[in-house]
């Protein structure tokens, strides 16, 4: 697999297969059809059409809302519906920005194809002139690609918490970063897809972080999400991302767009503009 098919994996998807998710008339997802088939028998909080599925119109607010669906996800977790319980809540919204309609359970987000939002950091130090970029093996027991390769620092934005706030309290736990260090990171923008996976519409943005660290920084898990760490120079990484399926499947895209702005990949490439425009594609 190339490093252009690597990211255009993460736009691989077909709305066709989903039924659109309401919110007071506003669209905020795209839902698994058997999960429809499911909230059917919820008619005081969901109303399921052929063709969409709504919240209850009574439900006129988000602390209602948020109640009603959060029991609906719970008796749902206990017939085995849904896997993975986080006991975590992300916010349901129509955009960046926008007050919250509900928060919902984060192992259910997916099934629901609303927009969820993280953090990932580009942990990386220069040696001998060279940039070398940390990487963690995610723990065997993670629930979504476990052993895969990720970022020294990544993590979901929960609700109530800001991106630079979550920044920090993941890189303690995840790398054992201390505070004054990872206030340093820099960021640098932002990435969205929108991908099939397990069945499920993911419709997520990263918001991307640069951190450059002390030569001799070694990071150490705190939290068991991650096995072990490895520091890798850029053409390793690039060799891996190109070759293997080594790497969780949205590190790629993050990853790429690091070694386009560290001038790794550069305009001299005949795959160039095709990365950087792939890099860039909104779903």
């Amino acid at each position: 697999m190339s490093l252009l098919e690597r990211i255009e994996s993460c736009h691989r998807h077909d709305v066709a297969g989903y039924r659109p998710f309401l919110v007071e008339d506003r669209r905020v997802g795209f839902m698994r059809q058997d999960l429809a088939v499911e909230l059917a028998r919820y008619p005081s909080v969901f109303r399921v059409d052929p063709d969409q599925v709504s919240v209850a119109e009574h439900l006129d607010t988000f602390d209602y809302r948020s109640a009603a669906i959060d029991s609906v996800m719970r008796e749902m977790r206990q017939q085995g519906l849904i896997r993975g319980w986080r006991d975590e809540l992300f916010p349901v919204a129509e955009s960046y920005g926008r007050p919250p309609l509900f928060d919902l359970e984060r192992a259910a987000v997916p099934l629901f194809g609303v927009k969820a939002y993280g953090v990932h950091v580009n942990g990386y130090v220069q040696r001998d002139g060279e940039t070398w970029l940390w990487v963690g093996r995610r723990a065997a027991n993670r629930p979504i690609e476990p052993g895969k390769l990720d970022h020294l620092v990544a993590g979901g934005l929960p609700a109530g918490m800001k991106p630079f706030d979550n920044l920090i309290k993941e890189a303690a736990e995840e790398a054992s970063v201390p505070k004054e260090l990872a206030r340093r990171a820099r960021p640098c923008g932002a990435l969205s897809y929108r991908m099939e996976l397990d069945s499920c519409l993911r419709d997520d943005t990263i918001f991307v972080y640069d951190l450059e660290l002390p030569a001799d920084f070694v990071p150490q898990n705190h939290d068991g999400e991650i096995a072990d760490f490895q520091l890798m120079s850029l053409g390793e990484v690039e060799r891996l991302l190109a070759e293997t399926t080594s790497f969780k499947f949205n590190v790629g895209l993050v990853i790429v767009d690091f070694l386009i702005r560290h001038g790794h990949i550069a305009p001299d490439r005949p795959d160039y503009a095709q990365l950087a425009m792939a890099v860039a594609r909104k779903p």
